[in-house]
């Protein structure tokens, strides 16, 4: 939003209290954002008057011609799932767009500037399928200057570590779509599963220590059975008699507030978090289970489309508990930092597989309107990281 009183704002700002100035400038901020989207007040508020000299969130994609900086034969590390290209997606125009921030530049993705901050260094990606996907990404980006050795000390796929040995710098990946406590076996399906939301999944907070950084994702699996201390406390469509309905975005609160509340325990753990925004997903016609689809070729403009409904829902948890977390972690040491990537994602419905994660797309049922294509616009997320990681250093 460009407030039509900025430049005189600023031409007396020196002459004004630094305090005074924070307290009128915010004051004036929240009589013009619309009430229907609190959660932007919460981010304005706490992050925006902090970085005034560039929001790197806000913005919007402008073609990229360049791009992309990598290819499906180049990068060993895509997943089939997000192998677009490979599966015969007939378009390119996907994979040429970047992401431009409102009056300054967001600088692309440079992997070898991005290798020696990362000397000596860790990196773990925990959270479900879509945080992989990005880890996927970094690692193809990478693959401009190397190729990592696999170094997992675990045969389970759900927890990966690789290692660039010229750098010694350690990638690792903790699957943990819910951040807490479940009896999900590894797959999702149509059956309801339990969701221990006040007990955190020690299979990633038990691993963390020794990290320096610390990605934290998750979002599209909490339609399912909630407990308490052990008690089971209500679901969110699972049609079970006695049981209360509850709006999904609750499980997502309750699960981030465990997840953050647990790395601001964990007394050795010395690194610092990213808290990664939700992700959108774009289905028309449907979901994935009844037919849903993402046939678009472009990039939505910001006049196009507003973040509303579960998508609002779902930011608003994470960037409050966020907030929380962040509050309390400064008290104890600890740092959060918000990877907000909501905003650019709403933007892209362009960018999944659709049917073009898998052979014989023709044939494919359920089409993939969560996932990335690689190559594709997630590339953009580790240009917001390593813009992040150069502002840490």
């Amino acid at each position: 939003m460009e407030l039509p009183f900025w430049k005189n704002f600023i031409n007396t700002a020196q002459k004004t209290p630094r305090l005074f100035i924070i307290i009128a400038l915010t004051l004036i901020i929240l009589g013009f954002i619309p009430l229907y989207h609190p959660s932007y007040v919460t981010y304005i508020v706490n992050h925006h008057l902090l970085h005034a000299k560039c929001d790197i969130f806000r913005g919007k994609w402008v073609p990229n011609p360049d791009a992309p900086y990598y290819t499906n034969t180049t990068c060993l590390e895509i997943y089939d799932f997000q192998n677009c290209m490979k599966h015969g997606r007939p378009d390119t125009e996907f994979m040429k767009w970047r992401w431009k921030p409102k009056g300054c530049e967001l600088p692309i993705f440079n992997p070898h500037q991005f290798l020696n901050m990362m000397r000596n260094k860790s990196l773990a990606f925990v959270g479900d399928s879509v945080g992989r996907n990005q880890m996927q990404s970094l690692m193809c980006l990478l693959s401009q200057v190397v190729h990592p050795i696999y170094i997992s000390p675990t045969p389970d796929v759900k927890f990966k570590r690789w290692k660039y040995t010229s750098y010694n710098f350690t990638i690792a990946t903790f699957w943990s779509p819910l951040l807490v406590k479940t009896n999900l076996d590894g797959h999702r399906d149509s059956e309801v599963f339990n969701i221990y939301l006040d007990q955190v999944d020690e299979n990633w907070t038990s691993q963390i220590n020794e990290f320096n950084y610390i990605i934290l994702n998750a979002g599209h699996w909490f339609n399912r059975l909630y407990y308490k201390k052990n008690q089971v406390v209500g679901c969110w469509r699972c049609s079970l008699k006695n049981v209360t309905e509850f709006p999904v975005h609750y499980a997502y609160t309750m699960a981030f507030r465990a997840a953050l509340k647990a790395i601001n325990s964990l007394e050795k753990f010395k690194g610092t978090t990213f808290v990664r925004t939700f992700a959108p997903a774009h289905f028309e016609g449907g979901e994935w289970y009844t037919g849903g689809d993402c046939l678009r070729k472009r990039p939505f403009t910001s006049n196009e489309i507003v973040l509303e409904g579960l998508n609002l829902e779902f930011y608003k948890s994470q960037v409050e508990e966020f907030w929380v977390a962040e509050k309390e972690g400064k008290i104890k040491g600890k740092k959060f930092r918000l990877l907000d990537v909501t905003q650019a994602m709403l933007l892209r419905p362009d960018g999944h597989p659709s049917r073009y994660g898998h052979l014989q797309p023709e044939k494919v049922k359920n089409k993939d309107c969560v996932h990335w294509c690689l190559p594709g616009p997630i590339d953009s997320w580790n240009d917001f990281l390593f813009h992040m990681l150069k502002m840490e250093q």
